[in-house]
């Protein structure tokens, strides 16, 4: 399940996504835009910073930018930074490897193989959803309800 602070960071990078090179955006506009509490976000945008994501700027024109083109930052990013793992075992994971205790060989496992299998295809379909698709799936989905709506 994707926690609520992974959430965020999502709403978030959209929208300096819709800002990208444009230069810095103040913290208190993208909590207003993405109804974020603005404490939680501080927290979130500079976890983001650390990760090398984002940076930012002081003073008055200061604030929070995109450093990698949207097209680069996706949803397996975000899981992994917040959420951790995204394998359902600790034994198939990219960034997370554990051997499992009750496992004799990993080689013949067919539980591993299975959930290797589903990280394989869940990181796939992460990976597809970039800022820039997510961008365009919103503006898609907002231009089809100008059309409904008059």
């Amino acid at each position: 399940m994707l926690s609520k602070k992974a959430k965020y960071a999502t709403h978030a990078l959209i929208y300096l996504a819709r800002h990208y090179e444009e230069g810095p955006v103040r913290i208190g506009s993208v909590a207003d835009h993405a109804q974020i509490p603005q404490k939680f976000l501080e927290t979130i945008l500079l976890e983001l910073k650390n990760a090398g994501i984002l940076n930012s700027k002081q003073g008055r024109s200061g604030g929070y930018y995109l450093i990698r083109e949207p097209s680069e930052v996706n949803m397996a990013d975000v899981h992994r930074l917040f959420d951790g793992a995204i394998a359902l075992l600790p034994c198939v994971t990219y960034q997370y490897y554990e051997r499992c205790e009750e496992c004799v060989d990993e080689e013949t496992c067919s539980i591993r193989k299975a959930v290797k299998e589903i990280r394989d295809e869940t990181v796939s379909i992460m990976k597809k959803y970039t800022l820039e698709e997510l961008v365009r799936r919103e503006d898609e989905a907002e231009e089809k309800r100008r059309k409904i709506d008059g």
